[in-house]
């Protein structure tokens, strides 16, 4: 199957590429700085600019699209910024008639209670990331009232990987849940390793599962 990933040099981006490749198939990592894409025979780097007006004629040709897009944690504007980007990706995708476009979102767009209360709006959540998980939640919320493109939409656990002070390990597997944050057995928010996240993407994006909906994995 041929697959694009955009932010491929992300720390997303970049073990989904690697999972891909490693299961044969034909992956264009789309990145700001080729020079830095997972290396493999099987693995195209593209120069893109998501905003860029011919975007989506790149997005052509695909069985499905993953986007691990960020603009990065130094980036001015980081909401601003990361709202307009999700949403010239989208739009490019609707023009490319993308048969399946899956978006990494964040922890912080899942349910925490009955009342609908996302991570996001907890007390005490990290302020330096409130302001991409309000507009990765927003982009959710519009997104499930567009039927015009095939999205899907996985959120990660809190814990993801070293980055959330987790393990790194590839355990191989993964256990799947809905809209609500999941919790490990001590009662602690569930955490993921990157690589494994990455399975579940991949898996995702061969079945093209979760069509129009969001939902989460952990370990």
């Amino acid at each position: 199957m041929k697959f694009a990933v955009i932010g491929a040099t992300g720390y997303v981006g970049r073990a989904v590429v690697r999972e891909l490749a490693s299961r044969g198939h034909e992956v264009t990592a789309f990145a700001r700085h080729v020079e830095k894409v997972e290396k493999a025979p099987n693995v195209r780097a593209v120069a893109a600019d998501v905003n860029a007006p011919d975007f989506a004629k790149k997005l052509e040709g695909f069985d499905a699209v993953v986007s691990a897009y960020h603009p990065g944690w130094t980036t001015q504007d980081i909401g601003p910024n990361y709202a307009r980007g999700e949403a010239s990706i989208v739009d490019a995708a609707r023009k490319a008639k993308v048969p399946y476009l899956l978006i990494v979102g964040g922890a912080g767009c899942l349910l925490v209670d009955a009342k609908g209360t996302r991570l996001y709006e907890t007390k005490g959540f990290p302020k330096e990331i409130w302001p991409t998980s309000n507009s990765a939640t927003k982009l959710l919320l519009s997104l499930e009232q567009d039927k015009s493109v095939n999205w899907a939409f996985i959120c990660p656990p809190a814990m993801l990987g070293a980055s959330g002070n987790y393990s790194e390990e590839r355990r191989g597997k993964y256990r799947e849940g809905s809209h609500e944050l999941m919790m490990a057995e001590n009662g602690a928010p569930a955490g993921i390793s990157v690589a494994d996240l990455a399975i579940a993407i991949a898996d995702a994006a061969e079945k093209k599962s979760h069509l129009h909906d969001y939902w989460t994995v952990a370990d």
